[in-house]
């Protein structure tokens, strides 16, 4: 399936789908970061048939229940001196063998060679976070370090 990015300016971004059966819908995300679920008419791919409020957590459940893949996002585009180095914000997944426990228990400094250098919770952040930091399912760490240590340090909150 074909998945449409639409910037729409001053709004947000929609990410629109056709299915096999040919029903057309979109994610539409705002900048204030409220999510729509959209439905289009079959014959008039413009005309919107209904229109289903998300707020943070029914989003992350519906995509639990749809089985989507953990995604990683940018955070910010660092200077050239520090090619190689990337920041991103990964989610802690349900099912995660890290829900319910203490960042330090991570070791993922020392297992990936990666930091974690904040956790987000409910919109907040959490800088600097101590080990003692209990992590929980729909939160989000942000790491720092190359790519393959960034992806290590998803793998080991995915898999333990």
């Amino acid at each position: 399936m074909d998945l449409e990015r639409t910037v729409l300016m001053g709004v947000g971004v929609s990410y629109a789908f056709t299915t096999r059966a040919g029903d057309r819908a979109a994610v539409i995300i705002q900048l204030n970061r409220q999510r729509y679920i959209v439905i289009y008419d079959r014959d008039d791919r413009e005309r919107v048939l209904y229109t289903l409020p998300l707020d943070a957590e029914e989003s992350r459940t519906v995509a639990e229940l749809l089985d989507l893949p953990v995604v990683m996002d940018e955070l910010t585009d660092l200077p050239p001196a520090l090619d190689g180095v990337r920041a991103v914000r990964i989610p802690i997944p349900a099912g995660s063998p890290y829900d319910g426990r203490k960042l330090g228990d991570t070791r993922a400094r020392a297992r990936t060679g990666a930091s974690i250098v904040a956790v987000v919770r409910d919109g907040r952040v959490n800088p600097s976070p101590t080990a003692d930091l209990v992590l929980h399912h729909g939160d989000s760490v942000v790491v720092v370090g190359d790519d393959s240590a960034i992806d290590a340090v998803r793998e080991l909150l995915v898999d333990g």
